[in-house]
C-alpha cells in the first residue's frame, strides 16, 4: 500500500471514530454530522479512484 493511501485509510478511520463519538452525544450536532459524513464520503472516493487507478497500470 502506497503511503497517501495509507493516510487516506487513517483519515477514513478518524473520521468514523468522529462521527460516532458525534452520535454518542446527548445532543449531536447535525451540521457537524453532516460535514464529518460528507468528508467521510470524499475521503473513501478518493481511496476508491486511487484503487482503480493502480489496478489499471
Amino acid at each position: 500500500m502506497h503511503i497517501f493511501s495509507y493516510k487516506l485509510t487513517q483519515l477514513h478511520a478518524r473520521l468514523d471514530e468522529q462521527i460516532r463519538a458525534e452520535i454518542k452525544r446527548r445532543i449531536p450536532n447535525s451540521l457537524r454530522l453532516f460535514r464529518l459524513k460528507r468528508l467521510r464520503l470524499e475521503v473513501k472516493d478518493r481511496l476508491r479512484t486511487r484503487a482503480l487507478r493502480l489496478q489499471f497500470n
